[in-house]
C-alpha cells in the first residue's frame, strides 16, 4: 500500500497562489490514480482535482475549474497541485488520496496540509 504525505500548504492573500505537493512512497507511484481532496471546517470532504495514472486525463470540480492544476511526476513519485487566483472559500485541508487499479474507491490517504486564504 503506497503511503503519503503532503505539504506546501500555509497561509495566502485572496487572489494569490500555492503549490501543494504529495510524496508517494511504498509502493509503485504510476500505478495508481491519484486525486486532491479537501475538508473545510463544519463541511463533507470535497473532490477537487484527479489526475489517471500515466499522466494525460484530468478531471476538477466546477469550483476549482481554470484556477487548479494538478499533475504528477512518476519519476519523482510525487503528486502536485498548482492552485491560482485563491478565495477565501478555498480554506480547507487538502489531502492527497491513491487510487489502485481496478478499483473504484480511493484507498491510501495523506494526513492533509492546511491552506488557509485570507479576504
Amino acid at each position: 500500500q503506497v503511503q503519503l504525505v503532503e505539504s506546501g500548504g500555509g497561509l495566502v492573500q485572496a487572489g494569490g497562489s500555492l503549490r501543494l505537493a504529495c510524496a508517494a512512497s511504498g509502493s509503485t507511484f504510476s500505478m495508481y490514480a491519484m486525486a486532491w481532496f479537501r475538508q473545510a471546517p463544519g463541511k463533507e470532504r470535497e473532490f477537487v482535482a484527479a489526475i489517471s495514472r500515466i499522466p494525460g486525463t484530468t478531471s476538477y470540480a466546477d469550483s476549482v475549474k481554470g484556477r487548479f492544476t494538478i499533475s504528477r511526476d512518476n519519476t519523482k513519485n510525487t503528486l502536485y497541485l498548482q492552485m491560482t487566483s485563491l478565495k477565501p472559500e478555498d480554506t480547507a485541508v487538502y489531502h492527497c488520496a491513491a487510487r489502485p487499479p481496478a478499483t473504484s474507491e480511493y484507498k491510501s490517504w495523506g494526513q492533509g496540509t492546511q491552506v488557509t486564504v485570507s479576504s
